[in-house]
């Protein structure tokens, strides 16, 4: 189980409010893209369902339980840039997270636990595309194939939460296709959560299962200074996605493809 309950979450910096009053539950197993016009608010939340940040007001829980104040095993993330170590291979990169979690101490492992990190990351590599580049370093992969490692980097701690900020922004459009079928992939075949910043409306309507809209209600400039962003728009992919399926993209917000949940305000 993997379900996020976000109530009445306020974020603010000083005099400056991020985030107003934002509700959210994502039921576990979902796939929730947030989309929304930039500095609005959206990695900010990322970042309180991570725990690199604590919100001003409201409560995070995770599974009916507090969410840990700091981030853990248990989530993971994928940004836009490339969060892999350059000074690593492919297949240290990923075995990386098991030495860290297993070895606290040391942060290495040896013999035979280290034979088993080994064998379960060369799965993990070849399972995202990458069979073949274990000896290679972050240098010598292209774009594409760094968010592949990245991902892999990520999966290997078995998350029940993946959080992506814009991981795929960066990528050419063959490429970042390539990438779409890959997540849905392991979406569907790994038992976790997924939330995803995305400025791509195609690609919120290509990979999730909902589409929650964050904006500033306020419309004059001294309040968008000041007051916060909310959620405006909670859609619904209709009827629900099942494993494999892609969704029409609807740049309106309506027709026969998504059903409106309701609107926050």
């Amino acid at each position: 189980m993997s379900e996020i309950v976000i109530d009445k979450v306020w974020q603010e910096y000083g005099d400056q409010i991020v985030l107003e009053n934002v509700s959210l539950t994502v039921a576990s197993r979902a796939f929730v893209a947030l989309v929304g016009p930039s500095g609005c608010g959206k990695s900010t939340f990322l970042r309180l369902i991570l725990g690199q940040e604590r919100p001003t007001r409201g409560t995070i829980r995770l599974d009916g339980a507090p969410l840990p104040p700091e981030p853990g095993a248990g989530r993971g993330v994928v940004f836009q840039r490339y969060s892999v170590f350059p000074h690593l291979s492919v297949l240290g990169n990923v075995v990386l997270g098991r030495e860290f979690s297993s070895s606290r101490l040391t942060g290495k492992l040896f013999g035979a636990r280290r034979r088993a990190a080994e064998e379960e990351a060369r799965h993990l590599i070849a399972e995202v595309g990458l069979a073949g580049a274990e000896g290679k370093y972050p240098a010598q992969l292209s774009g594409g194939m760094q968010q592949r490692l990245a991902l892999a980097q990520a999966l290997i701690m078995k998350p029940r939460v993946l959080l992506l900020d814009e991981p795929f922004g960066a990528l050419d459009p063959g490429i970042r296709a390539d990438i779409h079928v890959l997540m849905k992939r392991l979406w569907n075949e790994n038992a976790m959560t997924v939330v995803m910043v995305t400025h791509d409306m195609r690609e919120a309507f290509t990979l999730a299962t909902r589409v929650v809209a964050f904006e500033r209600p306020r419309d004059r400039e001294e309040e968008k200074l000041r007051y916060g962003a909310t959620i405006t728009k909670d859609i619904a992919i209709w009827p629900p996605r099942l494993a494999g399926e892609t969704s029409p993209f609807s740049p309106d917000w309506a027709g026969p493809a998504i059903r409106s949940t309701g609107v926050q305000a």
